[in-house]
C-alpha cells in the first residue's frame, strides 16, 4: 500500500522560524551543488559558505541564472584546499556544519578523518542514508552504505551506535534497530551474522544503548511483519525495523540506491561520528537529497550535536 511521504515535511515544519544554521559547502563547482545551495538559501535553513576557486563558481552560477545572494565566499583554488579550509572552519567553531560539492568523496572524507585537524571523534565515522519511500512502512534508516567498505566487529558497533543516536535526533524514541544479513538464523559460514548474534548480545549487557538490537534479520522479516510471520521469526524488531544495518558498503549502497532511484524515495544522507553534521551526497544526487540533508543537519544542530542549537525536534515512537 502506497502511503504519504511526510516524514521531511514534518521535519521542515520543526525547523520554521529558526535562524538559519552555518554551512560550508566544500567545492561546489558543479551545477547540482549550486541549485542546492540556492534552494537551501530560499528555504532558510543556512547561511552558505561557498570554498573553492570564486571567479569559477561565479561564473558557472551565471551561465544557469544561479543567485548566490546570501552566500558567503572563500576563495581557495583546489579540491585539496577547499576540503582542508572546510574542515579547518569546523574544527575553529566557525562554520556549524559541512557539505560535500563536487568534489571526490574520498578527498572529503580524508580530510574529516586527519588524525590532528580534522574531526574526529572517539567514534568511527559512518554514514546514514534517510530514507522516505512510498512502499516502506515507515522512514527507514539504512547505514552504512558510503564510507566504510568492509567493517570490523568494532567499527559495525560504532555504525550501530551512530544510526541510533541520529534515530533519536529526528524524534524517534526509541528505534528498532536490523542487523541484516542474508538469513534470519545463525550459520557460522556467513559472518554477518555471526556479527550480528555478538551485536545483540553487546547491547543486551549494555555496550550498544538506546535502541533495541536485533538479528540477524533478512530484508523482508525485518520490515514485513507478514514476512516474519512465514518464516516463524518471533523478535521485538521483526516486521517493526526503523534502521536497517547491512553487512557491507556495497550492500548499503545498493540497498539505499534501489530505494532512490526505482522505489521513489525521499533521501538524505549523513556522515555520524563527527564533531558537526556532515553531509555527504553522491554527485548524482539530485538537489533535493542535497537540500533534504541540509534539512537533516539542521535537525541535528536543533538537538544540540556539535554544541551549536538551532530547532528543537519532538521525539516520536
Amino acid at each position: 500500500m502506497m502511503r504519504s511521504l511526510r516524514f521531511f515535511d514534518d521535519l521542515a515544519h520543526g525547523l520554521a522560524n529558526r535562524p538559519p544554521i552555518t554551512l560550508g559547502v566544500v567545492y561546489p563547482c558543479s551545477l547540482p551543488a549550486l541549485h542546492a545551495v540556492a534552494g537551501i538559501v530560499r528555504q532558510g535553513l543556512a547561511v552558505p559558505f561557498l570554498i573553492g576557486p570564486v571567479a569559477e563558481i561565479r561564473q558557472l552560477a551565471a551561465s544557469a541564472s544561479i543567485s548566490l545572494e546570501g552566500c558567503q565566499m572563500v576563495d581557495v583554488p583546489t579540491p585539496q584546499e577547499a576540503a582542508r579550509t572546510g574542515v579547518a572552519m569546523a574544527h575553529e567553531g566557525r562554520i556549524a556544519a559541512l557539505m560535500k560539492g563536487s568534489l571526490h568523496s574520498r578527498i572529503f572524507l580524508h580530510e574529516l578523518g586527519h588524525h590532528e585537524g580534522g574531526l574526529r571523534t572517539a567514534r568511527r565515522m559512518s554514514h546514514v542514508y534517510v530514507l522516505d519511500a512510498p512502499q516502506a512502512p515507515r522512514v527507514l534508516l539504512v547505514s552504512d552504505g558510503a564510507v566504510n567498505i568492509a567493517p570490523d566487529l568494532g567499527t559495525r558497533c560504532d555504525i550501530v551506535q551512530n544510526s541510533i543516536d541520529l534515530a533519536h535526533m529526528l524524534g524517534i524514541g526509541r528505534p528498532r534497530v536490523a542487523l541484516l544479513s542474508a538469513v534470519e538464523v545463525v550459520n557460522p559460514d556467513l559472518p554477518s551474522t555471526l556479527d550480528a548474534a555478538v551485536m545483540c548480545k553487546m547491547a543486551e549487557r549494555g555496550q550498544i544503548t538506546g535502541g533495541v538490537v536485533d538479528g540477524p534479520l533478512a530484508l523482508d522479516n525485518a520490515i514485513s511483519p507478514e514476512a516474519a510471520r512465514c518464516k516463524g521469526v518471533t523478535s521485538p524488531v521483526a516486521g517493526l525495523a526503523d534502521i536497517l544495518v547491512v553487512p557491507d558498503l556495497e550492500a548499503g549502497n545498493i540497498l539505499a540506491k534501489q530505494m532512490t532511484f526505482i522505489g521513489q524515495a525521499r533521501a538524505a544522507g549523513i556522515v555520524m561520528g563527527m564533531r558537526v553534521p556532515v553531509i555527504l551526497t553522491s554527485r548524482a544526487d539530485p538537489v533535493p537529497v542535497r537540500v533534504l540533508s541540509c534539512m537533516v543537519a539542521a535537525a541535528m544542530i536543533g538537538q544540540g550535536y556539535g554544541g551549536n542549537p538551532v530547532a528543537p525536534v519532538a521525539p516520536r515512537g
